[in-house]
């Protein structure tokens, strides 16, 4: 009898400890935020990535009841910022704005990156699906799509695209697309999206793939010319021109996105908040006028599971028409 009491006291002294042990993290997510939020941009200020993050910083600051302060940690092609937060405490105040540069192709195509892209991240969701554009310079004597399909096989060896570097989103489509039309465009890398941007204006190279928000301008002055989107359907500060999708080029319409994630371990209930602010921001119609503003497109609910899901096919996918289309790197 006495054993059996004993076993009792020492089940309910174990219980005890167990529930005391795991306090800290219940009472740090019920109570969370308390204080704000950084929210790591692994590019220089001014791109796309950041573009994004600025935009729902402060919509998300409001539903939170904190500030979010967007902290800019470029270098490595977005592998400086993204492996800081990989390693930062899994407590929800050190996020990351994921994009299909530092989560999709990096991992697929570059070796030895200093973070798993799958594995040290607890994905949130998305904040926006940004169109990729087929861009020319506005000089050139081609007006549509079909046209500059046949004026690039009419002068093989004088087309030349620039993307932000070997590896980059822009250069596994372009060769994908070379591939798919049996076209001859040569690739020119440059060190960042803002010196290929340069000398497209300049006309140094003539052709580009890039996305919809940080050319916008370009296009809507007239320096630059749209000839395809790749987006679920037209862009409506685009309505003229046509999607990857009607051009009988489905594999090439592909969105971007910029998104949010944790690091690993996150508690649960912390991501799931981060949710459903997320949800409350992206469900506002003052948020899909601003997206639309700026050539974005308000995502459909994505669940953290249904994201972590998205960026693994995504790099299949990546990893697999390198493959297909022997893209040398």
């Amino acid at each position: 009898m006495k054993n059996s009491i004993n076993r009792r006291q020492a089940l309910v002294a174990g219980t005890g400890l167990l529930g005391a042990a795991a306090l800290p993290v219940w009472a740090q997510a019920q109570a969370y935020p308390s204080r704000p939020i950084t929210l790591v941009v692994p590019f220089a200020p001014g791109g796309a990535v950041d573009i994004s993050a600025r935009a729902v910083a402060d919509r998300l600051g409001k539903v939170l009841g904190q500030t979010v302060i967007v902290d800019n940690r470029a270098g490595a092609g977005g592998a400086i910022g993204s492996s800081m937060v990989a390693r930062a405490p899994a407590d929800g105040y050190t996020l990351v704005v994921t994009s299909q540069s530092t989560h999709v192709v990096g991992p697929a195509v570059t070796p030895n990156l200093p973070y798993n892209a799958e594995t040290d991240f607890a994905p949130i969701t998305l904040i926006d699906r940004l169109a990729n554009v087929l861009l020319i310079n506005a000089s050139l004597p081609v007006r549509d799509f079909a046209e500059f399909v046949a004026y690039v096989k009419a002068n093989p060896g004088k087309w030349n695209y620039a993307s932000s570097g070997n590896g980059s989103v822009a250069h596994l489509s372009m060769e994908l697309l070379n591939a798919k039309l049996a076209l001859d465009i040569a690739h020119v890398p440059y060190k960042g999206a803002g010196a290929a941007l340069t000398d497209l204006l300049g006309g140094l190279v003539q052709v580009s793939w890039n996305n919809l928000t940080s050319n916008l301008s370009n296009i809507t002055n007239g320096k630059l010319r749209a000839l395809a989107v790749a987006a679920p359907q037209r862009i409506p500060v685009l309505p003229s021109v046509p999607t990857f999708d009607e051009l009988k080029l489905p594999d090439l319409n592909l969105t971007s996105w910029t998104g949010l994630a944790a690091p690993a371990r996150t508690p649960d209930t912390i991501i799931n908040r981060l949710y459903e602010a997320m949800r409350s921001v992206l469900s506002d119609p003052a948020t899909k006028a601003a997206w639309e503003q700026r050539g974005a497109i308000v995502p459909e609910p994505l669940t953290p599971a249904q994201y972590r899901q998205e960026i693994s096919q995504r790099i299949q996918f990546f990893k697999e028409i390198v493959r297909t289309n022997k893209i040398v790197l």
